[in-house]
Formats: C-alpha cells, structure tokens, sequence
C-alpha cells in the first residue's frame, strides 16, 4: 500500500464518482479505477458497494476512509514539523498562555537572550489548545500552557505546579481578616473563570477543583480571557480564581488570598515536538531549570 492509493481512495470516496475523481486527479479514469481495485485486493475486502449510483462505501471503507484521511494529515504535519526544526537555529518561536507573562516567563526570555545572543526569539499569545495547533504548522517551536492535552506528535514536561489563589474586590467580607480561604466558602459567590473558548482550558481547571471535592458554585460566570476577570472582580462582579503569579498584576481594587484546600494547583506546562531535540529547546529548558534551582522552586527535571 502506497501514499497515492489513499490520496485516490480518498478522491473517489469524496467525489462518489470515478470520474469526477479521476478528473480532480488529474489522470484517467481506468489506471484510477486500477489502483482502487489492486487496493481492495491488498486490504481482501470490498471498499464500495458494487453496483452502487453514486458510489457508496461499504462498512469496511468507511473504516477505511476514516483512517486514511488521520494518516495523510499525520504526515502533512510530519513535513511541516521537519522542515521548522531544520530553521530552529536562526529563530525560537515561543506560544504562551496570558498567564505565564506574570510569572517567570520573562525572566527565563531574558537569561536566554544574554545567553544565547544568535537567536532571534519571537512571542505568540496561544491558548494550550492553539499551541498543539502552532507546533504542528511550524508557527511555534516551543509553549508555555496549563492544560494538558493528549497529541501523539506533541510532548509535554511538566515543570512545576503553580498554586491557585483567590482574586477578591477590595472591601470584600473574605478578605478580612488575611487568612487563606476554603473553596466551599466561595460557592455563594459569582466565580469568574476564564477562557470561554476553546475548551478544555483553564476555566475547566479551576471548576474541576470544586468538583473534585463535590462542590458545584452556585453561580459561574464565563469571560474570554484574564484580563476581563480581574477586571470584573475590581468592579465588584465577583470572585476568580488564578495563578499564584497573578499577584505580580498589582492593582489597588484587588486583592489575593491563598487557597487552603491542598492540591488546589495549576500545572505550567513546556510543550514541543515529540523528538525535537534541537539545541535551542536543551538551551531554554536548562535556563528554566537554572532560574528555578536559583529561587529554590520545586520542579521535576527531564532531559530533551
């Protein structure tokens, strides 16, 4: 079985139509017709209905099509992704979620450029999901997400799990006395969660943590990104849940208490190719690593 058998099942199975096919080929109808019939003979089950006018799939061709179509794209993003590590080492493209510039983000830019001054680094604000998306074209070398998402192309390295806290409009009853604050005194009250889209993300992250203590707020309120959440809660429409960095967002109409429930985190992820093992990406983990050693900050290591 070759690459242009499925491009030609997939052509026919589309068009309903040999014809029409073999047109959109750009080739005649019998070796077209040829080539799906040596194909049925390889694979010993019929891919169309005999007979059928339009052409209709039998159960095993639709199978068929199903997994021919997942690993034709497979290997368009295969040559995407080869041909972007092979121009890694003039630029670094980093994606990255909105949350992480309050963190160390910055700072581990910034010991890499002193560095490693031959690089040209270029930033992407990215959802986890787009991220997925951006390794796979080549827009994006490496990202920095929260959620955790399953792609056979992609790997992911958990470097450390941020805590969550609680962002409160000044003068709310929660904030005095300072002490951290339970989850289940939070039900009440309008949660404020980000990204409305797309799902999963973040927002799934904080109402998993109610939910896996049995909680369920009372009223949830979905706003498209951080930004806005904090804002409202300055305004006074509610609560939020965020990183543990976001205190780095000094504002006089908030404030941040910590979460006394245990495992109430967010994991920062570091996402790339699967077996991407450019210089560039062993230079900026090993940053990482050094500026987390420096602060003390627990963190697991894995090598590229």
């Amino acid at each position: 079985m070759e690459i242009r058998h499925l491009r030609y099942f997939l052509a026919v199975a589309e068009e309903k139509n040999f014809t029409r096919a073999a047109q959109r080929l750009f080739i005649a109808q019998p070796p077209l017709s040829r080539q799906i019939q040596q194909l049925e003979e390889e694979l010993g089950v019929p891919l169309f209905e005999k007979g059928s006018r339009p052409l209709r799939l039998t159960e095993a061709g639709k199978f068929f099509q199903a997994h021919a179509q997942n690993m034709l794209e497979k290997m368009a993003d295969m040559k995407t992704m080869t041909q972007r590590v092979g121009k890694i080492g003039e630029t670094l493209s980093i994606g990255y979620v909105a949350s992480t510039l309050y963190g160390l983000l910055p700072e581990i830019v910034r010991r890499f450029r002193e560095r490693h001054k031959g690089v040209h680094i270029t930033f992407h604000e990215m959802t986890t999901m787009e991220q997925m998306r951006g390794l796979k074209d080549g827009s994006i070398d490496v990202g920095f997400g929260r959620v955790v998402l399953e792609d056979p192309f992609i790997r992911r390295i958990l470097l450390r799990e941020e805590r969550l806290i609680v962002a409160l409009p000044i003068g709310h009853p929660l904030t005095a006395p300072e002490r951290p604050i339970r989850l289940i005194e939070l039900l009440p009250e309008n949660l404020i969660v980000y990204p409305q889209s797309p799902r999963p993300s973040f927002a799934d992250q904080v109402l998993a943590a109610f939910s896996a203590r049995s909680l369920r707020p009372e009223h949830v309120m979905e706003v498209r990104e951080l930004h806005i959440a904090i804002g409202m809660v300055a305004a006074g429409q509610g609560v939020s849940i965020v990183p543990d960095s976001l205190q780095g967002m000094r504002r006089s109409d908030v404030l941040y208490r910590e979460i006394e429930d245990m495992h109430a985190v967010s994991p920062i992820l570091f996402n790339m190719r699967l077996m991407d093992r450019s210089e560039e990406l062993r230079n900026i983990l090993q940053t990482i690593y050094d500026i987390y050693d420096a602060r003390g900050i627990a963190h697991v290591k894995e090598e590229l």
